[in-house]
């Protein structure tokens, strides 16, 4: 959270909504393993003769010259979203008084906004349904009935007409880009300006009527990238272009933002440097969906990038990793890591996506990454539209036979509802059980949820139990990496894999006796990487053994 009020000439305060989406993938998998109730789920409540018995996740510990620390260290509220930071940076500028607050704890309801507020700005950028918009939107009506709702973000760009017919407590959309826009519209919220005169509006004028003013695109490379004055900012998040010049049927950024602009590489390696010699910047999280384009770009950039005293971040396209001199150009460059969507190893199926990027500029990019010196997470998916489960097998092949290093591994989701893919619904006889929950229950020509969810759960166990070199990312969102600090990257994979080993054990051992000797093994190949743990009973057995 973070609260400023630097004018007492302006009456409004803003409180910013923004932040992650509600988590519904994937979250059953880790149910009644030790991962459950923040990784406190014990390892064999039911068996409480043996010194193991109560141990739990949090009790491991790693050691460094300061003395013992959690090996799992919660990072929750670590580093704000692109999208409160580029707000953040908008509302110093106009010096105006707010407060940003997380959309996890609306979410969640575990806090309150510390002031009452008279504009709430709500970000739609990871709100893709309306299920999730009511459930925020009813969060605010709760607590601030009286303010100006004002949304903007991917999901009220494109759903904006439907939006101002159902929620009339919804006042204005901001559509597209508002760095000009919000400077001034606060003004005119505040009774000194006039709201036609502001750019990217959509302004309610009754209770399912409204007007549009005249849109228009800011030009990134000329306005300025965000800022934070002399406020310490260790990793910040950035942003070198808007749209996207790729068209996957999953996806909707191009349609949020048809025109695909990008900052060139001088103007990005200069903004990378004000951030470090500014804000003590020392990370920088790219979060474009595409980074490494156009190519001459990203070429530039690796040439500029090596005397700019920061490591970073960025998502790829498999196309673009061609060899390991490549991977040597990008860690030459500071990168530390790459993110990539290979999402099938199906030539089918990557058809059926529209991604443009085939199995073999997959396999090649593994085969460059692989033990190489820049870090890397690669997604799948399984379920997409049209795809038969002999598709999909390939993907299991590749993750449990070959794969190395950290992969994700989703159930595609049909909640988003503006993804280009719903265009094929008839093509692929798309059928939704329920249209308020599409991810309860969907099924066409290539599977159902049910079959789905198997194959997933199929894949996630086989690799945890035959592949030691991939692990799954997907815990470890909660915690700061690399676990063990001064490990190799290849000593951190292991640890995880271990620890993911362990956590899982109560699913994976049904009898307790069994499962406390199993983890008696994990936890002796994990005191090989320096890690131990705390818990009471087992470690004054091992003194009392020692001694």
């Amino acid at each position: 959270m973070a609260t400023h009020s630097q004018s007492a000439t302006k009456t409004k305060s803003v409180l910013v909504l923004a932040g992650e989406g509600p988590y519904f993938k994937n979250s059953t998998y880790y149910h009644r393993t030790m991962f459950d109730s923040g990784a406190t789920y014990p390892l064999a409540a039911e068996y409480p003769a043996h010194p193991l018995s109560g141990l739990r996740l949090t009790d491991l510990q790693y050691h460094d010259s300061t003395g013992p620390n959690p090996l799992l260290r919660p990072k929750r509220g670590a580093v704000p979203h692109l999208t409160s930071y580029t707000l953040e940076s908008i509302l110093l500028a106009a010096q105006w008084p707010f407060e940003i607050f997380d959309l996890l704890d609306v979410w969640d309801l575990s806090r309150e906004p510390a002031g009452r507020h008279d504009v709430v700005f709500l970000s739609t950028t990871f709100i893709c349904d309306n299920r999730t918009l009511a459930r925020a939107l009813h969060w605010i009506r709760e607590r601030l009935p009286a303010a100006t709702v004002v949304l903007g973000g991917q999901y009220s760009n494109l759903k904006y007409d439907r939006i101002m017919h159902m929620y009339p407590d919804v006042d204005i959309i901001v559509r597209g880009d508002g760095e000009d826009a919000i400077p001034l519209l606060l003004p005119a919220l505040d009774g000194r300006g006039d709201l036609d005169e502001v750019p990217n509006l959509v302004v309610r004028t009754g209770p399912a009527t409204y007007r549009q003013t005249a849109f228009r695109y800011i030009d990134l490379e000329e306005h300025p990238s965000p800022g934070f004055g002399d406020l310490q900012r260790t990793v910040v998040p950035y942003e070198s272009m808007r749209g996207c010049p790729f068209s996957c049927r999953f996806c909707s950024f191009p349609m949020a933002s048809p025109k695909w602009r990008y900052k060139s590489a001088e103007k990005i390696a200069a903004d990378w440097a004000r951030y470090h010699k500014v804000n003590g910047a020392t990370h920088i999280r790219a979060m474009d969906s595409t980074f490494t384009v156009p190519p001459r770009r990203m070429r530039e950039l690796l040439d500029l990038l090596p005397a700019v005293d920061v490591t970073w971040e960025a998502y790829t396209r498999a196309n673009v990793i061609t060899s390991r001199d490549t991977i040597e150009r990008f860690a030459d460059a500071h990168c530390a890591t790459l993110s990539i969507g290979f999402e099938s190893m199906s030539p089918k199926s990557l058809d059926l996506m529209h991604k443009q990027v085939r199995a073999e500029h997959n396999r090649q990019a593994h085969a460059a990454l692989s033990d190489g010196p820049v870090k890397y997470r690669c997604s799948f998916m399984v379920g997409y539209p049209g795809e038969a489960p002999e598709d999909y097998e390939l993907t299991h092949e590749f993750l449990t036979g070959e794969y190395t290093g950290h992969f994700m591994l989703s159930v595609f989701s049909m909640t988003d509802e503006t993804m280009p893919v719903w265009q094929d619904a008839q093509r692929l006889d798309i059928q939704i059980d329920d249209l308020e929950d599409p991810d309860s229950g969907w099924k066409h020509i290539g599977m159902d949820h049910t079959t789905a969810r198997q194959l997933h759960r199929r894949t996630l166990d086989e690799v945890r139990l035959r592949n030691d070199r991939a692990v799954l990312l997907l815990w470890q969102s909660d915690y700061h990496t690399p676990l063990i600090p001064g490990l190799s990257v290849k000593e951190n994979l292991w640890a995880e894999k271990l620890v993911e080993r362990l956590g899982m054990l109560p699913v994976d051992i049904p009898d307790p006796r069994d499962r406390v000797d199993a983890a008696a093994a994990i936890l002796g190949s994990l005191e090989r990487l320096g890690v131990r743990h705390s818990h009471p009973s087992w470690t004054d057995g091992q003194e009392r053994r020692r001694d």
